[in-house]
C-alpha cells in the first residue's frame, strides 16, 4: 500500500507567513506530510522548483444568481467553477440572495438546488439579506448561521436590495450576538438617485456617465456611515469591492482606531479606469460595475492598500452577463441609458494570474501577501481555515503550481467562463497556473480543465475568526 496517493515533489511553497522548499504528501484529499524528500506515492508531480501556493478562494462572486431586472447570470456552477479552477481558484463563495418578500430559507434551498451536482471545485455560500423581517432576524438567520452560513451581505444601494440605517443596526446587532460576519456594499443610494436623475435630465445617458453618477464621495460617505453604525454596536464588518481612495482612508482610519473593520477590493480597481466606460459603440458597458473604476491615479491608492494591509481580501466580484445577449448588457438596448445596464463584470479566471503577474512579479506585493490576499485571509474571515487557504498538514490538498516564466496575453477565447468578453482583454501576463489541484485531484493541467462535474463539495463554514468576541466584548454596551 502506498503511503500517499500523491506527492508533489520539489515544491517552492509559499504560505501567508512562510516560504520553504518541500515535498508535499497527499492522502485521501488532505495534506499529510511536508518533508525534504517523500517517497511511496501512487502518483508523483514534479513542481521543478516552481512556486506552489494554496488554491485560491474567491470570496465574492455571483454564480447562477437570480436577478430582479430580467438579466441572466451567464455562468452556472459548472461553467463558473471550471473557469475558477483554470485560474487557480479551488474554492468559491457565491451568494444565496434573498429577494424582497422571500423567505431567506427558501433562497438558500433554491441556491443549493442550483449548485447540487454541478461544481468542479468546492464552494460555500454567503447570504444576501434584503428583507430583514422579524421572522428572518428572529428565526431564519440565526438558524442558518448555526448551520454553517456564517457570513451575509447587506446593501446600502439598489432599490430592490438596500436597507435603511435602522435595518442595518438590526442586522449588525444580530450579527454581533451570533458572531457572524457582515459584508457591506457601501454607496449612498439617495445621492446616486439624485445624480442619475440629473444626468438623465441633461441627456447624459451613455455608459461613461455611470461613473459620474457614483463619484468617490458617494462611496466615502456610505463607508463612513457603515463603519460608524458598526462601531456603535462593536460589530465586525467587511467593506466589499472598495474602489476609491477616500473610502480606503475611512477603512484605514477605523483600523488605526482598533475597530474590527476589514476591506476587500477587486482587480477592476487595479487594472481598469473610468476611461474604459467611455469606449465607443456601447463597448464601455463591458466595464460597467458598482462602484465604478476610478481614474489612473486612484489605482496607486488601491495597490498601496494591498501592500500596507488595509485590504485583507482580493476577490473578483465575478458578475457574468453576456455583452451580445438580450438578457445581458443590452437587455434594454444600447440607447436605454446607463441606469438600465446590468452591473458587473466577469473575472473568476483572471483574478489570481493578474495579481501574481502585476503584483508579485512586478514587485508591488510579496508572494506571502499574495497568498494572504487570495486565499488565507478569506479562509480565516469566513470560517474555512485551516481546511482551506494554506499548505499545512491536515489542510485540504488545494494547490496551484505556477508557471511564472511564460509570457502570455489575456484573450477571452482562451478563457473558460460562459461570457462573451473579458474586460481584461489584451493585458499581458507572466504567470498562469501550470496545474491546479483540488483536494489532491488535478482539475487543470495547464491546457484543459478536468471534466469532473459534481466533484465539488459544499463547505459548511465555522464562525469567522475575526468575529469571535473576546471576553471583554461579551457585554452589550448599547443597552
Amino acid at each position: 500500500m502506498s503511503n500517499f496517493d500523491l506527492v508533489v515533489k520539489n515544491a517552492h511553497v509559499a504560505t501567508a507567513s512562510d516560504t520553504f522548499h518541500a515535498d508535499i504528501g497527499v492522502k485521501d484529499g488532505q495534506i499529510t506530510a511536508l518533508a525534504a524528500r517523500l517517497t511511496g506515492a501512487a502518483t508523483e508531480i514534479d513542481a521543478a522548483g516552481r512556486w506552489v501556493t494554496p488554491g485560491g478562494i474567491d470570496a465574492h462572486c455571483h454564480i447562477d444568481q437570480p436577478s430582479s431586472d430580467g438579466s441572466q447570470c451567464a455562468d452556472d456552477f459548472t461553467t463558473g467553477t471550471r473557469s475558477a479552477a483554470c485560474g487557480g481558484t479551488t474554492t468559491i463563495i457565491p451568494f444565496a440572495a434573498q429577494m424582497k418578500g422571500q423567505s431567506l430559507r427558501a433562497a438558500v434551498d433554491d441556491y443549493h438546488a442550483r449548485a447540487d451536482g454541478k461544481a468542479l471545485i468546492d464552494y460555500a455560500f454567503h447570504l444576501i439579506v434584503s428583507d430583514p423581517t422579524p421572522a428572518v432576524l428572529g428565526q431564519e438567520l440565526p438558524a442558518l448561521i448555526r448551520e454553517g452560513y456564517t457570513s451575509f451581505k447587506i446593501y446600502m444601494t439598489y432599490d430592490d436590495m438596500k436597507l435603511n440605517d435602522r435595518e442595518i443596526l438590526d442586522v449588525l446587532a444580530l450579527a454581533r450576538r451570533e458572531q457572524a460576519m457582515v459584508m457591506v456594499h457601501a454607496e449612498n443610494a439617495e445621492a446616486i438617485a439624485w445624480l442619475t436623475d440629473a444626468l438623465e435630465g441633461a441627456g447624459l445617458i451613455e455608459p461613461k456617465y455611470h461613473a459620474r453618477s457614483r463619484p468617490r464621495p458617494v462611496e466615502r460617505e456610505a463607508t463612513h456611515r457603515a463603519i460608524a453604525l458598526a462601531e456603535i454596536l462593536d460589530t465586525p464588518v467587511l467593506l466589499v469591492h472598495v474602489s476609491a481612495r477616500e473610502a480606503i482612508n475611512e477603512i484605514r482610519s477605523a483600523q488605526d482606531r482598533g475597530l474590527k473593520v476589514f476591506g476587500e477590493t477587486c482587480p477592476q480597481y487595479l487594472f481598469l479606469t473610468e476611461d474604459d466606460l467611455a469606449k465607443p459603440e456601447f463597448e464601455g458597458a463591458k466595464c460597467l460595475c458598482s462602484p465604478p473604476p476610478r481614474d489612473a491615479a486612484n489605482q496607486a491608492y488601491v495597490w498601496a492598500g494591498l501592500s500596507n494591509g488595509t485590504f485583507q481580501v482580493v476577490s473578483s466580484d465575478h458578475a457574468p452577463t453576456r455583452f451580445d445577449d438580450v438578457k445581458g448588457k443590452k437587455i434594454r438596448g444600447t440607447d436605454a441609458g446607463f441606469r438600465w445596464i446590468p452591473n458587473g463584470i466577469p473575472g473568476l479566471e483572471t483574478r489570481m494570474p493578474l495579481l501574481f503577474s502585476h503584483g508579485v512579479l512586478d514587485g508591488r506585493i510579496t508572494i506571502n501577501q499574495f497568498v494572504a490576499l487570495t486565499a488565507t485571509n478569506a479562509a480565516r474571515i469566513y470560517g474555512l481555515y485551516p481546511r482551506k487557504g494554506t499548505i499545512t498538514v491536515g489542510a485540504d490538498a488545494d494547490m496551484v503550481i505556477w508557471d511564472s516564466e511564460t509570457a502570455r496575453t489575456i484573450r477571452n477565447q482562451d478563457l473558460h467562463h460562459n461570457v462573451d468578453y473579458t474586460p481584461y482583454e489584451g493585458i499581458p501576463l507572466n504567470a498562469w497556473p501550470a496545474l491546479t489541484l483540488s483536494r489532491g485531484t488535478l482539475v487543470w493541467d495547464g491546457a484543459a480543465p478536468l471534466d469532473a462535474i459534481g466533484r465539488g463539495q459544499f463547505m459548511r463554514c465555522d464562525l469567522p475568526e475575526p468575529a469571535r468576541p473576546s471576553d471583554a466584548a461579551t457585554a452589550q454596551p448599547w443597552l
